[in-house]
């Protein structure tokens, strides 16, 4: 990167980091239950529930108890089950014709990260009816309070239920982006670990390792707190010590609450420290070939923790001694090294490849100039790198 770029990229930063005290960050209120939720809603006079979800969430029946207990309370609701992964503009747009047919005054999002944000933009047009999506891609575009929004999560993984990013995918241009703003962060959270029992194995362990890189990014960039650091070293540990257990015992409810709050720590974390390099690459990927958001950022991360070099070496030694896998007598070097192994160890256990066979030659500089306009300035990286040095990392993660 040209040493204007780079000026430009770290005052921008600089700035933004001193702000951080002063901008209206916050967290959501948990809640325990779906009678506590509706509690919420009669306390705030909601008179129409608009709940979203998806089709397969809600055919295994995982809504059904909200249903219940919404509709018990005599309170009018109206799903939309149509989300899928990587939701679009057309379906954010679809949503807020039903939202505002139904003269709904309150959202509920009950899924996993696809799910959350296609409600988060809901809510966001809901607000802004004369302002696009498209419009709203960056940094505080929205600008107004979102209807009373309330989150639950089912996997353990995307922390979209504390952040105050969406991620919408342009299904015309294939072109992925956060939208991020303030107002974007659910007002409530309900964390229920029986809710990702049924998780399967694959998406258990793409969600888990999704937390464990907005931990580490949010950790090794240049915008930390003393409050995002705690949470991205708690959230880490919490993942190395319950992923695997989760993997392997699916019912185990300690395990799956334990990834739950990992995953709500590493959003707290990410949410002020913002991500990196990783998620700037998977969301092209994402846009391009509707890669998994969660899978794409579990290849990318060794090999862009490699990329980044010696100058993590000592945070990523911070953390692999937080851990406790730290042997008395051994350099930040070694330390490092080890952190980044055993994430390529994690990867081989749960059957994660090393790459993407659909990346093709043609597109690469292409996707790296899209990493390079999400990432930059915005992104407070270790190393900064612009589309011509990120094209490498695009040609590392090619196989076949």
């Amino acid at each position: 990167m040209n040493g204007f770029k780079k000026f430009y990229c770290r005052t921008f930063q600089f700035i933004f980091k001193m702000a951080l005290p002063f901008l209206p960050y916050r967290e959501p209120k948990i809640l325990q239950s779906n009678l506590e939720l509706v509690d919420v809603l009669k306390s705030k006079r909601k008179k129409h529930v608009f709940l979203v979800t998806d089709e397969v969430i809600r055919g295994l029946g995982l809504t059904k108890a909200l249903e219940d207990e919404i509709t018990k309370a005599k309170l009018g609701l109206t799903v939309f089950d149509k989300v899928k992964p990587n939701p679009t503009v057309a379906l954010v747009e679809e949503g807020l014709k039903e939202y505002l047919k139904n003269k709904c005054d309150c959202i509920v999002c009950l899924g996993g990260g696809s799910v959350i944000d296609c409600a988060k933009t809901i809510g966001a047009r809901v607000v802004k009816p004369n302002q696009s999506v498209q419009s709203m891609k960056g940094l505080l575009k929205v600008g107004k309070k979102l209807p009373l929004l309330i989150a639950i999560p089912t996997t353990a993984g995307t922390g979209s239920e504390t952040t105050l990013a969406a991620v919408i995918t342009d299904e015309r241009t294939h072109h992925k982006y956060p939208i991020n703003d303030f107002n974007l962060i659910p007002h409530y959270a309900l964390l229920d670990p029986n809710l990702i029992v049924g998780l399967n194995k694959f998406i258990t362990a793409t969600t888990g390792m999704d937390a464990l890189t907005h931990a580490v990014e949010a950790y090794i960039g240049r915008s930390t707190t003393r409050r995002t650091r705690k949470a991205s070293l708690d959230a880490i540990k919490l993942i190395y010590e319950n992923l695997v257990k989760s993997y392997n015992e699916p019912t185990n409810l300690k395990a799956r609450s334990n990834m739950l709050k990992a995953s709500y720590l590493a959003g707290v974390a990410f949410t002020k420290s913002y991500v990196g390099y990783v998620h700037a690459i998977a969301h092209s990927l994402g846009g391009e070939y509707g890669i998994p958001h969660g899978y794409a950022n579990a290849v990318i991360l060794p090999v862009m923790l490699k990329e980044y070099g010696h100058i993590i070496d000592k945070k990523l030694a911070k953390i692999s001694k937080y851990i406790g896998f730290a042997n008395k007598g051994q350099s930040d070097k070694e330390l490092a090294a080890e952190f980044i192994k055993r994430i390529e160890d994690r990867l081989n256990y749960f059957g994660i490849s090393d790459g993407f066979p659909e990346i093709k030659v043609d597109d690469i500089a292409k996707l790296a100039k899209l990493a390079d306009k999400e990432a930059n300035p915005l992104y407070p990286v270790p190393k900064l790198m612009d589309s011509s040095e990120l094209e490498k990392i695009y040609y590392l993660l090619k196989r076949g």
